[in-house]
């Protein structure tokens, strides 16, 4: 058994939860810049992107504390097979919420979105943007997964995490990038997603999970056997100390779990 994942837990969001989750994504960013020049970020949708703008719009405090969208890469761990202006689209939540609210002179990151042909074949969409993967991460060398700096993502309800589902199919592939989904439990049902081992693979992997309602997924999540296997618990068991969890208090009230104050 490896080390145990990271759970974070405030008291308030704005005053504590997003200048952490600033202090660890820039870390990440930071970090990646000194391996290879570039951050290559993948992002979910839900409410992460409101959390990740105040976490990241916020005023520099200095040295080592600066974000330089510029040399971010920033592609999406799952997406709506619609239209990107469509109100579903993870692509439109994260340009409204961040990419259009970076003041002019801190740059713009580079954003990989779907492409827009073909949406009604969900499997069309999926091969495009592994083929996109391919092209950006395989470009010298045959790798076998793609490695990200950092993947950020959400926890639904069900414990669901990208598109992957409970006891959906999808959790056992393990030979493809990104995989299509037909039969979302979520609206709407045609979706792609980054596969488990993609994720797993991430060289840090951030949940940010807030308020009472997720309360009870949390609970089973880090508590149970049962937990353990739904999506979320899958990527905790799988990346152990890899991964962090950035929470509120009402997100953990009763969740029997090691917490930390800050982020070191």
């Amino acid at each position: 058994m490896g080390r145990p994942p990271n759970l974070y837990s405030f008291q308030s969001i704005d005053d504590e939860l997003a200048p952490n989750l600033r202090k660890y994504v820039l870390e990440q960013q930071n970090e990646a810049l000194k391996r290879h020049g570039v951050f290559r970020v993948a992002v979910s949708g839900g409410s992460l992107p409101k959390t990740l703008a105040k976490a990241l719009l916020a005023p520099s405090s200095g040295e080592g504390d600066t974000v330089e969208f510029p040399k971010w890469e920033v592609f999406y761990a799952d997406e709506r097979c619609v239209p990107l202006d469509h109100e579903d689209s993870n692509h439109k939540l994260v340009k409204e919420e961040l990419l259009d609210k970076i003041p002019s002179d801190m740059g713009q990151p580079k954003v990989y979105p779907i492409e827009e042909q073909n949406l009604e074949n969900e499997q069309e969409v999926a091969d495009q943007y592994e083929k996109l993967l391919v092209s950006i991460f395989a470009a010298r060398d045959s790798v076998k997964l793609p490695l990200f700096d950092l993947i950020l993502l959400g926890c639904g309800p069900d414990g669901h995490t990208c598109s992957l589902f409970p006891d959906h199919p999808l959790l056992r592939e393990q030979d493809a990038w990104v995989y299509s989904i037909s039969d979302s439990p979520k609206p709407p049902s045609k979706r792609i997603t980054l596969s488990l081992p993609v994720v797993l693979h991430g060289a840090k992997i951030g949940f940010v999970a807030t308020g009472g309602g997720k309360q009870e997924v949390l609970k089973k999540i880090f508590e149970t056997e049962e937990g353990s296997k739904l999506p979320c618990g899958l990527i905790n068991a799988g990346a152990g100390d890899k991964v962090s969890w950035f929470c509120d208090s009402p997100a953990v009230e009763n969740v029997s779990f090691p917490r930390r104050g800050s982020v070191m």
